[in-house]
């Protein structure tokens, strides 16, 4: 795998900037509420556009995210530290155990183009004509399609609170005419409004759609940022297998060592020395079971 050098067409620097108004305004009623949430969607829109930010890696790290929230939901105490052990650090046989399944599910839900098989893997205990019953369920413009399936699924299975809310965004990402799943509600609800209904809850959704676009657009600048650096240090990786590596640090949230495709010695060289090209992070602070992301 080869990267092209750095080219100002694609300078992550470029990128738009949410507009100021749409964070500082003050809305209450849902009419203007919804103008701002449409503001901030059409702005991440954009931006998602973009050919220097690194698609794939901005859905893991955000499936992480919402799978956090989702956890919290439940009362338990994993948080993002945890939820990568759950995932990366799974010896062959083992389970992930509740927290981990949903971090799994939401990193299912954004690795394919969106369809009924793509949600099936990820919500693996669905029949496919019960996630396509769900999605039908919304209708009109993409905000109330996503809180309409949320409310459909969540008063049919009450405590389906993670199939709730991938089918949600994956409503959005077909009103909104987007290839994949962006996992964007989750993070922005509250545990409260998971039991709202009607027009209480469209407004919860416009609200977190504001927070939540804002913090992927934000996120998506700072990781179209560090993928530059990245592919720029990749020509002085020398191991064999580099190349390969960088593109799979270029696609997920994190790494271990282990799953690089070169010996586990290399491995650590390489992530050390990305480290120290300042390309990657050592994301757990431990001196052993480490894990690296961009």
């Amino acid at each position: 795998m080869t990267f092209a050098r750095r080219d100002r067409s694609i300078d992550p620097d470029t990128l738009p900037r949410m507009p100021s108004w749409v964070t500082s305004a003050r809305a209450e009623t849902l009419e203007d509420v919804a103008f701002l949430s449409g503001a901030a969607l059409s702005h991440l829109h954009l931006v998602l556009g973009r050919e220097e930010v690194p698609q794939a890696l901005l859905r893991d790290r955000l499936a992480l995210r919402a799978a956090e929230a989702c956890v919290a939901f439940s009362g338990r105490p994993e948080r993002v530290g945890e939820l990568r052990d759950a995932v990366h650090l799974l010896r062959p046989g083992d389970l992930p155990g509740p927290a981990g399944e949903t971090c799994v599910a939401w990193r299912r839900a954004v690795e394919r183009p969106l369809s009924i098989k793509a949600l099936g893997r990820a919500l693996a205990g669905l029949e496919p004509g019960q996630i396509a019953t769900w999605l039908d369920a919304g209708q009109g413009v993409p905000v109330c399609r996503a809180a309409m399936v949320l409310e459909a699924v969540l008063r049919e299975a009450p405590c389906a609170d993670v199939a709730g809310l991938i089918l949600a965004d994956a409503a959005l990402a077909q009103a909104l005419g987007w290839e994949h799943l962006v996992p964007l509600l989750a993070a922005g609800l509250k545990r409260a409004d998971l039991r709202k209904h009607g027009d209480d809850l469209r407004l919860a959704c416009h609200r977190a759609l504001i927070s939540s676009a804002v913090e992927a657009a934000r996120q998506a600048a700072d990781l179209a940022r560090r993928a530059a650096h990245l592919k720029a240090v990749a020509p002085k990786l020398r191991a064999k297998g580099a190349g390969d590596a960088v593109g799979m640090f270029l696609t997920r949230d994190a790494v271990a060592p282990s799953s690089l495709p070169l010996p586990d010695r290399a491995a650590r060289r390489l992530c050390d020395r990305l480290v120290d090209l300042g390309a990657v992070r050592e994301l757990t602070g431990r001196d052993t079971f480490r894990l690296y992301g961009v």
